[in-house]
């Protein structure tokens, strides 16, 4: 598993958005790519990350009273800054799937924006790690072994967290 790259796994050209992007753009980008992970970008610079719970939870329950004039003016004035998550959790592209795995369990987070050297070239995502073990991309060492933890789920007990 740690002889794979990151770059030989992850999306690429990556959709993002700027920090200007307005919410009904962002929600309905991400629909339409069928993303739950959208960074942000400035100047070629990624600066944030928005999931697509962010966007839920930015939109207005079924029970609002608003008129649908006065939701669509509210929800133009949302922009990917006001929901973007700072700061974010990126990997390498030449760090081994394994490292990539590991921070993802370790941080809590289903993705990773994919940086080489400082530039946001692609986004990694569970997704992308089951597809390589089920395909048979990568292989388990034999000696993988998995213990449960208590507070962080399954870990493998030989080998250390990055």
């Amino acid at each position: 598993m740690s002889g794979i790259s990151i770059r030989a796994l992850m999306s690429a050209p990556v959709i993002a958005v700027s920090p200007q992007t307005r919410l009904p753009h962002i929600k309905s980008r991400m629909e339409e790519h069928h993303i739950r992970r959208l960074p942000v970008v400035e100047h070629d610079h990624l600066i944030g990350i928005i999931s697509l719970g962010d966007v839920r939870n930015a939109l207005p329950s079924d029970a609002i009273t608003l008129s649908i004039y006065e939701l669509t003016s509210l929800l133009y004035k949302i922009t990917a800054k006001d929901l973007m998550r700072t700061p974010v959790i990126t990997i390498e592209a030449d760090a081994p799937l394994l490292e990539a795995a590991q921070c993802m369990l370790q941080q809590r987070v289903s993705g990773l924006p994919v940086l080489q050297n400082g530039q946001l070239v692609g986004m990694v995502t569970e997704s992308d790690i089951f597809r390589a073990l089920v395909g048979g991309q990568v292989a388990l060492p034999e000696s993988y072994v998995v213990v449960a933890d208590e507070e962080r789920g399954p870990m493998n007990s030989d080998l250390p967290l990055v």
